[in-house]
């Protein structure tokens, strides 16, 4: 089964390509299931303790597709918050997505908007890094190859959701069997591939910008909420690597 680091060599000329392809996009997608599995059952949990149903915590899944959002939703419900605050909340801790689809619009300009759009709406954090570091190997990305990807998570999450709630009354501490460490788990990954990825010299230059995210971090989270500090850090971040580029 080629890797996402084989198709380096790969060629990038037109045409189909095996390490472009629906199947290979699947494959690319499995190491990170495990980190989907697990906070999508800690969620389905979550969100049945707070006295949603099975159903309610799937269609959560199906039409908010964001862990952190659905996570917050969950919260903001059960403690009677009113829906403008639900809403203006979940577009909050959403806005990093548009970033995320930002960087990888310029590499998928080929195809339909439509069909563009639906990369977008399916793209997760976990999805990007798979993405970027295919990136970092290829150079390319392929419209077949990204709907494998998205598509395998997508359907794992909603049932790894679906499973924690029809579960969740015989599970009362997830973070007993470790499942709250598996997202952070996932991310650590996802970052070492990156790193490992990296020219020789632009390796130093990303590891400055993580110890900016870092700092940022640090300055903004005694002020304000850790959602907002996260997107200000992300935000700052991007800004000051795309101008220090090279």
């Amino acid at each position: 089964m080629p890797s996402i680091y084989e198709s380096a060599s790969a060629s990038t000329g037109a045409g189909t390509n095996a390490s472009d392809s629906f199947l290979q996009g699947v494959r690319d997608c499995l190491p990170t299931l495990l980190g989907y599995l697990g906070i999508g059952f800690a969620f389905g949990i979550v969100a049945v303790g707070s006295g949603l149903s099975v159903l309610e915590a799937g269609l959560l899944a199906v039409f908010v597709y964001a862990g952190a959002a659905q996570f917050v939703m969950v919260g903001l419900l059960a403690a009677g918050a009113p829906l403008s605050a639900v809403i203006l909340t979940t577009f909050i801790v959403n806005l990093r997505h548009l970033l995320m689809s930002l960087a990888i619009a310029p590499h998928l300009t080929r195809y339909p908007l439509l069909r563009t759009l639906g990369f977008g709406a399916l793209l997760t954090d976990e999805t990007f890094g798979v993405a970027t570091v295919r990136l970092g190997a290829t150079g390319r990305l392929s419209g077949a190859w990204m709907d494998g990807l998205n598509v395998t998570a997508y359907l794992c999450w909603i049932a790894a959701c679906v499973l924690g709630a029809a579960g969740g009354r015989w599970i009362e501490h997830p973070e007993a069997l470790g499942l709250d460490f598996a997202l952070p788990a996932m991310f650590a990954a996802l970052l070492v591939l990156q790193l490992q990825q990296a020219p020789r010299g632009k390796l130093r230059h990303r590891l400055l910008l993580l110890g900016c995210v870092a700092a940022v971090m640090a300055a903004c989270l005694p002020v304000m909420p850790s959602h907002l500090a996260v997107l200000v850090s992300t935000v700052l971040a991007a800004a000051l690597g795309a101008a220090t580029d090279r």
